[in-house]
C-alpha cells in the first residue's frame, strides 16, 4: 500500500536533533508497503515497493531501508537491510541493520557500519550513538579511512561537533609514506591533525619517531614532539625535550637537553638546541654544545659557541666556531690533554683534529702554541699518532723558578698509547731549559740555539734533550742570568686557561637561557561514554536486539590517558631506570 502519512516520533540515528519522551515529533513517512501482522502485534511494518526502498523524511534528515519496525508504544524502531541514513552533506550512515530507542535518544547499528563525512569515513561492525552526547562508540574494532591515511583500533569514539576521533588501543595509522602506533590517538577529520598519547611510534624507510605525546600533521606531514621523543635517522638518533619534524625536507629540530648519537663513530653530541638534515647528512647544534667521541677507550671532548657536523657516516666532520675547546681525561694519575682556539675541526676518516686561530694545547704539564695546531690519529687504532705545531711554535713547561722553553718555527711531537713521548723543534730553534740533578737540585739555565731540537718526555715531563747541529749554547748559574733574560721572543704563559675538567668547557661562558617548553596537554576528560547506570535502572525495549550489559562500561574497555595513568607509567619507568647500573644508561 502506498502511503503518506504522520507517526509518532521515529527519532534517526546520529543527528542532534532535541526531543524528549513528552514531545513525541512526528516523522514524514513518504514511500513504502505498510502492512500490520498479528505476529508483530505491536509494530507498524514499512517494506520496499517496486517504487524503491522505504523513505523517510524528519526534519532534515533522510533515512532509506528495506524494511523498518515501528513500535509506537515503546517509541522505538528497528530498521532492515541497506540502511542509510543522510543529515545534509555533513553525515551519513549506513548499515545492514539498525535501531533508534526515542525515549533516550540512542542508537545501535550493526553489520558493515560505515560512517561518512566530508573527508572520512568510519567502518566497524557494531557502533553505538548517543544523540544527547552527539558521540559515537565502538569497542570491537574499527578503521577510518582519511584523505592521506588509514587508521585502525580496538576502540574508538567520534565527536560529532568537534569532528575528533578519538582511538583508543592497537591505534595504527597507515600511510603510504609511513606508519604510526600509539596507545591513543585523537584525530581531527576536518584538518588531518593528530595528537599522540603514550607511548607511539611513526615509522618510515628513512626515520623513526618515538615519542609519548606528540602531535602530527598527517596531511603536512610535520610532527612536534614532547616527552621522551626522538628521531632515528638510521645510524644517528636526535633526543630533545621537545621535537619539531618535517619529512618533506627531511629536517628535524630540537630544542632543551639535546642528544644526538651517532652510532656508526661512536660519538654523541649535546646542547641545547638542534638542527638535523638527514640528505644533506649534516647536523648543527648550539647552546653548550659538546661532541663527545670515543677514541681507544678514552672519552674525547670537544666544545664551541657552535658545533656543524656533515658527510656520510664512514667520513664524518665536525666544525666548531668561536671559542672552541678540547678536553682528553687523562688515566687514573695522569693528567688531561686539552685545547683551546677560536675553531676546530676534527676529519673522522682522516684522523685528524685542527685548532686554529690562536690555539694552544695543554699535554700535561706542556704548553703548546702557535698559529695553527694539528693533531693526528691512527686511523686503524684511534690512539694519538702526531701532533703538529705550524709557525711560531712555542712549547713551555712550568719549572718551579721559571719556564722551561722551546721556540722554532715548526713542532713535531709523538704519541706512545696517547702520551707525548718525543718533541721535534725544526728550524731556528731555541731552548730555555732548567737543568737540574738526580736530586732534582737546580744546576743551571741552559740557553741554546740550534738548527733543530728534539726532547724527551716520560710521563709528560722532560728528560731529555739532543740539540742537533748545535750552533751557539751555554749553561748559566742561576744568579748570572737576570730575570728578563729567561723568557725567548714572544713567550706566553696561559695556564689559566688550562682545562682540568670536563665542567672547564664551559668555564667562563653565560649559562644559556632555556625557553620554556609549551608542551601539549592531555586531552580533556570526555568520561565515560555509557553512563553509570546500574543493570537493572537500564531503559531497553524489549524489542531490541541488545541486551543492558551492552550499555555498560566494561573493566576490559580501553580507557583514555590521564594524569594519573600517565603518573603511574612514568614511575614504572623511573623504577626500571633505578635498577639499570649507571654505566648501561
Amino acid at each position: 500500500m502506498k502511503i503518506s502519512q504522520s507517526i509518532f516520533v521515529i527519532s534517526l540515528f546520529f543527528f542532534g536533533i532535541n526531543l524528549s519522551a513528552q514531545e513525541k515529533q512526528k516523522v514524514d513517512i513518504q514511500s513504502g508497503y505498510l502492512e500490520r501482522r498479528p505476529d508483530f502485534p505491536d509494530a507498524a511494518i514499512y517494506t520496499k515497493d517496486e517504487a524503491g526502498q522505504v523513505y523517510i523524511v524528519h526534519e532534515g534528515i533522510e533515512m532509506w531501508c528495506d524494511q523498518a519496525f515501528v513500535y509506537l508504544n515503546s517509541n522505538f524502531v528497528k530498521a532492515y537491510g541497506a540502511v542509510r541514513i543522510s543529515q545534509g552533506d555533513t553525515i551519513s550512515m549506513s548499515s545492514r541493520y539498525g535501531e533508534y530507542n526515542g525515549n533516550t535518544q540512542f542508537a545501535f547499528a550493526s553489520g558493515d557500519v560505515v560512517l561518512t563525512e566530508p573527508t572520512t569515513t568510519l567502518q566497524t561492525d557494531t557502533l553505538y550513538f548517543d544523540r544527547i552526547k552527539q558521540q559515537a562508540y565502538y569497542r570491537t574494532g574499527g578503521t577510518v579511512r582519511d584523505t592521506a591515511s588509514v587508521l585502525t583500533s580496538r576502540s574508538g569514539r567520534y565527536f560529532a561537533e568537534s569532528k575528533k576521533y578519538q582511538f583508543l588501543s592497537n591505534v595504527k595509522i597507515v600511510n603510504p609514506k609511513y606508519t604510526v602506533n600509539s596507545n591513543q590517538l585523537d584525530f581531527y577529520s576536518e584538518t588531518g591533525d593528530a595528537y599522540l598519547y603514550g607511548p607511539s611510534t611513526i615509522v618510515s624507510e628513512t626515520s623513526t619517531v618515538y615519542c609519548e605525546r606528540g602531535y602530527y600533521d598527517t596531511r603536512g606531514d610535520t610532527g612536534y614532539f614532547v616527552k621522551n621523543s626522538k628521531v632515528d635517522y638510521e645510524n644517528r638518533t636526535l633526543y630533545g625535550d621537545s621535537i619539531y619534524f618535517d619529512r618533506n625536507k627531511s629536517f628535524a629540530s630540537a630544542t632543551n637537553n639535546i642528544r644526538v648519537l651517532d652510532t656508526i663513530n661512536k660519538s654523541v653530541i649535546r646542547g641545547h638546541y638542534a638542527e638535523v638534515f638527514r640528505e644533506k647528512d649534516s647536523v648543527f647544534i648550539t647552546k653548550r654544545a659538546v661532541a663527545i667521541t670515543v677514541r681507544d677507550g678514552d672519552s674525547i671532548y670537544v666544545h664551541a659557541d657552535t658545533l656543524r657536523v656533515t658527510g656520510k657516516p664512514d667520513h664524518r666532520i665536525l666544525k666548531g666556531f668561536y671559542r672552541a675547546r678540547m678536553f682528553k681525561p687523562g688515566k687514573v694519575g695522569d693528567d688531561p690533554t686539552s685545547g683551546k682556539c677560536d675553531s676546530i675541526y676534527v676529519n673522522e676518516k682522516r684522523g685528524i683534529t685542527k685548532l686554529l686561530r690562536n690555539p694552544v694545547l695543554w699535554s700535561g704539564e706542556n704548553q703548546m702554541i702557535g698559529d695553527t695546531i694539528h693533531i693526528l690519529s691512527d686511523t686503524i687504532t684511534d690512539k694519538l699518532d702526531t701532533l703538529k705545531v705550524f709557525n711560531n711554535a712555542f712549547l713551555v713547561q712550568k719549572d718551579s723558578m721559571g719556564f722551561n722553553q722551546v721556540k722554532g718555527e715548526r713542532l713535531i711531537g709523538l704519541f706512545t698509547n696517547n702520551e707525548l713521548d718525543t718533541v721535534n723543534i725544526n728550524k731556528n730553534a731555541q731552548v730555555i731549559y732548567y737543568s737540574r740533578n738526580d736530586n732534582e737540585e737546580l744546576v743551571g739555565i741552559n740557553i741554546t740555539v740550534s738548527s733543530s731540537i728534539q726532547m724527551y718526555l716520560e710521563e709528560q715531563q722532560i728528560t731529555g734533550i739532543r740539540f742537533i747541529k748545535k750552533a751557539d749554547g751555554k749553561v748559566y748559574p742561576p744568579s748570572m742570568l737576570p730575570e728578563n733574560a729567561r723568557l725567548l721572543p714572544g713567550f706566553q704563559w696561559r695556564g689559566e686557561e688550562r682545562l682540568y675538567s670536563v665542567e672547564d668547557l664551559f668555564k667562563g661562558k653565560p649559562v644559556p637561557i632555556l625557553p620554556k617548553i609549551t608542551g601539549i596537554p592531555l586531552p580533556k576528560d570526555e568520561g565515560e561514554f555509557f553512563e553509570d547506570i546500574p543493570i537493572e535502572k537500564i531503559q531497553l525495549p524489549e524489542e531490541s536486539k541488545l541486551s543492558p550489559k551492552d550499555l555498560q562500561n566494561r573493566p576490559d574497555d580501553p580507557k583514555p590517558e590521564t594524569q594519573e595513568s600517565e603518573a603511574k607509567r612514568d614511575s614504572i619507568q623511573q623504577k626500571v631506570n633505578d635498577s639499570i647500573p649507571n654505566n648501561t644508561q
